[in-house]
């Protein structure tokens, strides 16, 4: 049985140090994802979840583009055969849409690195992303719509929770390109920079996940994404829960000797 992390035609997978690198390479079709992508991502992430190692996932593409949807031309390209009816509703619960439900719910930080389009699912990829650092040229693009079908993969309940219902309508039921820029600007993304600055500001991100306290951080991503949908009293129990479990890590209390000490911490993730 191979490991979850092994590449699977269409995407590269590297485990470099403490940092999870999942490549989109698929550059002749503008990082459009197909089912085997899509299932090595979920395997990768799903995995590192569990990864005592991994601190940071990195997802990121080859070629001029991030990622410009499901490759939906192939899997209807002539001589497929015909798929039973309901087909797609018996797919997307294993494919799409468990991916972007498990970026959200791994206590991993993820990082986007976007240039040219993110379209369809690549958008979605990107929202579901803790942080997107994009080229200010980049391209956002709800697209489905405009094509004669509807959203899927929680495009319509990711988008106007980050960027607003007027402006989540704008993109989906109107079809409008965001640029990396305006993206930054609306808070769709973390931040955007000239394409020629893209990987090393990314990489400076990356470094400071990868060092930061591991199990304080899942455990405040945990809390900012239940918290949405939890009742107040709720929401305070579960940050008693998540103190109590992160005041006992070994950074909680590396942290503490650097405020003392007055000098930087050295977490080590545990």
């Amino acid at each position: 049985m191979g490991s979850p992390y092994d590449p699977v035609a269409g995407l590269q997978v590297s485990l470099d140090g403490p940092v999870l690198r999942l490549t989109i390479d698929r550059a002749d079709r503008r990082g459009a994802l197909d089912d085997a992508v899509v299932a090595g991502l979920i395997g990768a992430v799903d995995a590192a979840g569990r990864d005592e190692q991994v601190r940071v996932i990195v997802l990121g593409s080859v070629g001029e583009h991030f990622c410009s949807g499901f490759d939906i031309v192939a899997r209807n390209a002539p001589g497929g055969g015909r798929p039973r009816v309901g087909s797609i509703q018996r797919r997307l619960p294993s494919q799409a849409n468990r991916l972007v439900p498990l970026m959200l719910r791994t206590q991993v930080p993820i990082v986007s690195v976007v240039r040219g389009w993110a379209a369809g699912i690549g958008l979605n990829l990107a929202v579901a992303s803790d942080f997107t650092v994009a080229a200010d040229d980049a391209r956002f693009w709800a697209p489905f719509v405009e094509r004669g079908f509807t959203p899927d993969s929680g495009a319509t309940w990711m988008l106007p929770r980050r960027i607003g219902d007027v402006r989540a309508r704008d993109m989906v039921l109107l079809g409008r390109v965001v640029s990396g820029t305006e993206a930054a600007e609306w808070g769709m993304v973390h931040r955007a920079v000239p394409g020629a600055e893209l990987d090393a500001a990314a990489e400076e991100l990356v470094g400071r996940l990868a060092s930061a306290p591991t199990v304080a951080l899942g455990l405040a991503k945990w809390l900012l994404t239940t918290g949405a949908s939890k009742a107040l009293d709720d929401h305070l129990h579960d940050e008693a829960f998540a103190m109590e479990l992160s005041s006992r890590s070994e950074d909680f209390k590396e942290g503490l000797a650097a405020f003392k000490d007055k000098r930087q911490p050295h977490y080590k993730g545990r």
